[in-house]
């Protein structure tokens, strides 16, 4: 018998990272933990199937690792994933359907949602404003955000990139949006490096990074002063988190979705934050704001692995595990 089962689809990239780190900051706070994951799911041609096909993996990896590990609690990682669980857990999750699944796109995940979210004997949500669309009627939450973790030292380089924007989902991101802004704020010798996608060709200003490894976008990140964004939604939004923890100003379009970047770009310099992306950016190179990085440190405090670590090891075990305690 184990203490805790983790269900990890791991669909995406950021995904997988958060659930391992999930599962990790509980096995540092004494907790024998075991994560299984579903094989890569297929790609098929809506969301309500998509997320079908998702919860069905998950329904079965949750299976083995119950037979297998006899688990004292299971933690489903995201709603999807606990939408045909076998056995009621909590739920680690980034939004919710009753948000990102609008109209026929959530015609059965909705439902079943509401149920799960009143269900679970807990849920962990990455950032504060995750259950804002489900109002009271779900069970009690804990923010438990993945880990913003930066190397030493990340924030005092050369500063020889003027901006960087991701674009792993170049139409979710509005890339041509994004390149419309540069090329009508750009000045000659400033840069944009595009990362996350090679569906482009670099041109004028214009410079293309392809997928990177981590260590590698996070390289990048500390060359830039700017972090561009101009997501259709966001759910979590990591990239911008990291940007800003690596010292970049970030310029971004206002966004639905829990994004929990944009309330600290607001704070940060509100001037940042606007539909206007051209007049945004140039303000951000030609007139930023003094005292920026050093707040934008500040801020993402909640966001760091300690912060989860304190969560997992002082509230959530003890509530997921009668009669644990911490060390």
């Amino acid at each position: 018998m184990i203490d805790v089962l983790v269900v990890s689809v791991g669909s995406t990239g950021g995904w997988r990272a958060a659930d391992r780190e999930l599962a990790d900051a509980m096995a540092r706070a004494g907790a024998t933990v075991e994560l299984v994951s579903t094989p890569p799911p297929p790609r098929v041609r809506t969301f309500a199937l998509t997320d079908l096909v998702q919860a069905r993996l998950a329904r079965q990896a949750a299976q083995r690792g119950i037979a297998e590990h006899e688990p004292r609690a299971v933690v489903y990682c995201s709603v999807t994933a606990s939408l045909l669980w076998p056995r009621p857990g909590a739920i680690f999750l980034d939004s919710v359907a009753a948000e990102n699944r609008p109209g026929r796109h959530g015609v059965w995940q909705r439902p079943v949602e509401r149920r799960r979210l009143r269900e679970a004997p807990l849920l962990l949500t990455w950032s504060e404003r995750a259950l804002e669309p489900v109002r009271d009627w779900h069970a009690d939450a804990f923010v438990v955000s993945p880990p913003v973790a930066v190397p030493p030292a990340a924030t005092g380089g050369m500063r020889d990139v003027a901006a960087v924007t991701y674009a792993g989902n170049p139409v979710k991101r509005r890339l041509g949006l994004v390149l419309e802004a540069w090329a009508a704020a750009r000045r000659d010798g400033e840069q944009l490096v595009v990362a996350g996608t090679d569906t482009i060709t670099p041109s004028a200003g214009v410079e293309v990074a392809g997928t990177l490894a981590p260590d590698d976008f996070h390289a990048l990140l500390s060359r830039a002063r700017l972090f561009l964004a101009a997501p259709e939604r966001e759910d979590f939004g990591i990239a911008a988190l990291e940007a800003l923890a690596h010292g970049c100003r970030l310029v971004t379009t206002p966004a639905p979705g829990p994004y929990p970047a944009l309330a600290l770009a607001r704070e940060l310099d509100p001037r940042l934050v606007s539909d206007d992306l051209p007049a945004a950016i140039r303000t951000a190179l030609d007139a930023p704001r003094p005292g920026y990085v050093a707040r934008a440190a500040e801020l993402l405090t909640p966001f760091r692995r300690e912060a989860a670590d304190r969560t997992i090891a002082n509230q959530v075990l003890p509530r997921l595990l009668p009669g644990w305690t911490a060390g």
